[in-house]
């Protein structure tokens, strides 16, 4: 399977990390691999705010896995810092395999070096699988998510 590496994900990534969060049932519905401009611009704010830490894991050059850390400084909790990790994605061919579970540990363990007292993630209701792969690596549903389209 070759090495994996997961690094900082670059303008060049874009398209590769588009392609895996299209490769769904839900984000076929929200996402597009046709006109990666507004894309490429929200890297960009990404890029530039440094409590965002959007990676790609890549293997044999090619880029096989993909999630966004955001580190949220806060007043609950004792003035805890919190990570939300989000757009966690995994290519296809490389499903089954413990990817998922390394880019997991990446993003517990840049949270421990960030000093974050808690690891936030929300799974859409109906991605039942990812649900049992959370809590496999020891994360609890402990909320409801709600949503308010603007």
């Amino acid at each position: 399977m070759g090495d994996l590496e997961i690094r900082p994900a670059t303008p060049d990534d874009v398209p590769a990390v588009v392609a895996m969060l299209s490769d769904d049932p839900l984000g076929s519905q929200r996402e597009s691999v046709d006109d990666l401009t507004p894309y490429l611009s929200a890297m960009e704010r990404v890029t530039s705010d440094p409590n965002q830490h959007l990676v790609v894991a890549v293997r044999e050059g090619n880029v096989v896995g993909t999630l966004q850390l955001t580190i949220i400084p806060g007043l609950s909790r004792r003035g805890a810092t919190r990570a939300l990790v989000e757009a966690v994605r995994v290519h296809r061919d490389e499903r089954g395999g413990g990817l998922g579970t390394q880019l997991i540990e990446w993003a517990i363990g840049e949270s421990r070096r960030e000093n974050c007292r808690l690891v936030e993630l929300t799974s859409d209701a109906t991605r039942t699988d990812a649900h049992r792969f959370y809590q496999r690596l020891g994360f609890t549903g402990s909320h409801i998510g709600f949503k308010l389209p603007l």
